[in-house]
């Protein structure tokens, strides 16, 4: 058992009030329902409940010792350290408790609005091909030798306490390296605070989230996070990496490039990029071109569908090389051994004449890519399903709707996690954005509130030859209504919707509160 002194003994952050005693913690929380005898409570404020409201209550639960960032309004009969951020505090915390896992890994964090998940299976698959002990954590699992968790419906970078747990787990099972996805939120919220990254890669920074982060500027500045702290990494046994990995085709380059103080690497297609890629050729099976680097030009091969993979290619690529120093002929095999990532432009094929595409795209770039690479993959009819989520950015409604009506003949407005907000009303601000781009209801987009049979509509529409693709979803296993999950899969969905149309046995479509409410068409 860890004491509390021992949590705060490399604690890098001021201690306000309070001295950490030797007292035993069994455990760390920072929800009270959670404690037990000898538990460790962090209350932390929130945007709908404060922890420092349910210290009491922690405390006749068997708390041992609580942490905060408040002063408090009377004693408490355990210890209690004030500190200045409580959610910041947990990262560095939790590190302690397991050991500081990160320290003993080669950690690389790949950050950006599209293609973190898809990067970091293709790394992941590089560090197998090289022989390499790896473990990964993404938007869709955890990946821990032959172990694969589920991080759950809607979840990004898990909470602080599961990264570290997961990194110990880890080192525990003999890894040595760590591909960690690592979202806006979770650089914000300080999760992978403590995480000791060796490696930072983006994919690019694009409109997104603005809800939360409320302007650009502090969207890029919470991505920036990965790169600024680069030159923070402790010393480690495996050597110090510190590299960052920049994308010389997007806008962020220019702002991330003076602010990343240590080693940089840049890809991207232009001539200026260090790992650059040419002769690309896209095509229905997936992606082929060359990379030119220091070494020379490698073709390589890839069964992800779309151009805008290269992108992502490049950057594992650069990460393996230069950072890792994998040989090039070592990163091409691992690149050509990811066959695709769950709800990537995933193909869901029952033997119909047409076909039908899964892809997460849930941002105006990423929608714009997913289109662009579908429009290519097909000569006939480009059918487009997708939804905005509600309570969040609301300017992207209007722009993807915009979008999918200039690259698509068809679009077909749906529910995608309404969540407390108005599903009508969403889907009036989308159907106002498919207008100005010259669309006209029921001719050339619809809105059909559910979406299972938005799905179905879409496929009975298609013709030998056309291309449906279904957005915004990908591989989540759940959607939003009010504060509910319901289980939800765009994948079963189509294939039910599939079944249904060929008439093959059938396969059951997944309900929604929307059931019911007519094919908008």
């Amino acid at each position: 058992m860890v004491t509390l002194s021992e949590l705060f003994t490399d604690f890098p952050l001021p201690i306000l009030e309070g001295r950490p005693s030797g007292i035993g913690i069994s455990r760390i929380v920072c929800d009270s329902r959670l404690v037990e005898a000898g538990s460790l409570f962090v209350a932390i404020p929130g945007g709908r409940n404060d922890g420092h409201l349910y210290i009491t209550d922690a405390i006749k639960r068997g708390a041992a010792a609580v942490v905060g960032e408040k002063p408090l309004s009377q004693e408490v009969s355990v210890p209690y350290v004030q500190v200045r951020n409580s959610r910041q505090s947990v990262a560095h915390l939790a590190a302690a408790y397991y050991g500081h896992p990160a320290r003993k890994l080669i950690m690389i964090g790949i950050t950006g609005t599209d293609g973190k998940t898809t990067t970091c299976n293709l790394l992941y698959q590089i560090l197998l091909a090289a022989g390499i002990k790896a473990g990964m954590i993404s938007t869709v699992n955890a990946v821990i030798g032959a172990e694969t968790l589920d991080t759950g419906f809607h979840v990004t970078t898990p909470d602080a306490l599961e990264v570290q747990q997961y990194l110990a787990k880890m080192v525990e099972a003999g890894l040595t390296h760590v591909v960690l996805e690592t979202t806006s939120h979770g650089l914000a919220q300080y999760r992978v605070d403590a995480c000791e990254f060796d490696i930072g890669v983006i994919t690019n920074i694009t409109h997104e989230h603005l809800d939360y982060h409320g302007t650009y500027e502090n969207y890029r500045d919470a991505k920036a996070r990965l790169f600024t702290g680069l030159a923070g990494t402790h010393a480690k046994s495996l050597g110090n990496i510190r590299l960052g990995v920049l994308n010389r085709d997007d806008d962020s380059y220019d702002y991330l490039k003076p602010i990343t103080s240590v080693r940089q690497v840049c890809y991207g297609m232009t001539s200026g990029a260090d790992i650059r890629a040419k002769e690309v050729h896209p095509s229905p099976s997936g992606i082929e071109f060359e990379t030119v680097c220091l070494e020379g030009t490698f073709k390589v091969k890839s069964s992800l569908a779309g151009q805008f993979n290269v992108s992502n290619c490049l950057a594992a690529f650069a990460a393996a090389r230069v950072g890792l120093e994998i040989a090039p002929e070592i990163i091409v095999q691992g690149i050509a051994s990811l066959e695709s990532v769950p709800g990537r432009m995933e193909r869901i094929d029952l033997g119909q004449n047409f076909t039908t595409l899964v892809d997460f795209a849930h941002t105006p770039n990423a929608l714009k890519s997913a289109l662009t690479s579908a429009r290519q993959m097909t000569a006939g009819r480009l059918i487009a399903v997708f939804g905005s989520a509600g309570l969040r950015d609301r300017q992207k409604r209007r722009m993807m709707a915009e979008i999918a009506g200039a690259l698509a003949e068809a679009v077909i407005l749906t529910a995608e996690d309404p969540r407390t907000e108005s599903l009508d009303d969403i889907l009036e601000d989308m159907a106002r954005g498919a207008r100005a781009s010259g669309g006209v209801e029921q001719k050339t987009f619809w809105r059909v509130p559910d979406r299972g049979e938005a799905i179905r509509l879409a496929v009975r529409m298609a013709s030998a030859g056309d291309l449906v693709i279904v957005c915004g979803k990908g591989h989540e296993q759940s959607m939003c209504f009010g504060e509910i999950e319901y289980p939800w899969d765009d994948r079963r969905a189509m294939r039910s919707a599939l079944a249904e149309l060929m008439k093959l046995p059938p396969i059951s479509m997944p309900a929604l509160p929307t059931q019911g409410k007519g094919s908008g068409a």
